[in-house]
């Protein structure tokens, strides 16, 4: 696998996934411990401050997945938004990959089955931040 990314979080978007997590039965919090693994080594920004070229909670992002080969187009959404065509959770394997990602950078995931996908930002169609939205 190759080194990962560097990631950045909004601080707004760290506190509302951390306590999501907080607040599930510990069995499946750890089912996303590889999500909390990345939000702990993230540079943490305001919202205010998020570089426009960062997928953040509620951008709609363009990116390619090693495992299929046409470009996918999905928004990034909290549990209770996601189910809708085109969005993904941010506790699916796809969403939590995607955060904090730049625009060009990729990152290696591990997915439930004991596969890794690579995922690549292709661009970021829509951020709340850069649209300012910052309490979204």
């Amino acid at each position: 696998m190759s080194r990962k990314p560097a990631i950045t979080v909004s601080r707004l978007d760290l506190e509302r996934i951390e306590v999501l997590i907080e607040r599930m039965p510990r069995a499946d919090a750890a089912k996303h411990d590889a999500l909390m693994a990345e939000l702990d080594r993230a540079t943490v920004l305001e919202p205010a401050a998020m570089p426009r070229n960062v997928v953040t909670m509620n951008s709609t992002v363009s990116f390619t997945d090693t495992a299929g080969g046409e470009p996918m187009t999905l928004t990034l959404v909290y549990p209770n938004a996601a189910g809708k065509p085109g969005t993904v959770s941010i506790l699916a394997p796809v969403g939590s990959a995607l955060l904090g990602l730049a625009k060009g950078k990729h990152i290696d995931w591990p997915t439930p089955d004991g596969k890794t996908r690579r995922l690549t930002v292709l661009a970021i169609d829509y951020q709340p931040e850069a649209s300012g939205d910052l309490h979204r």
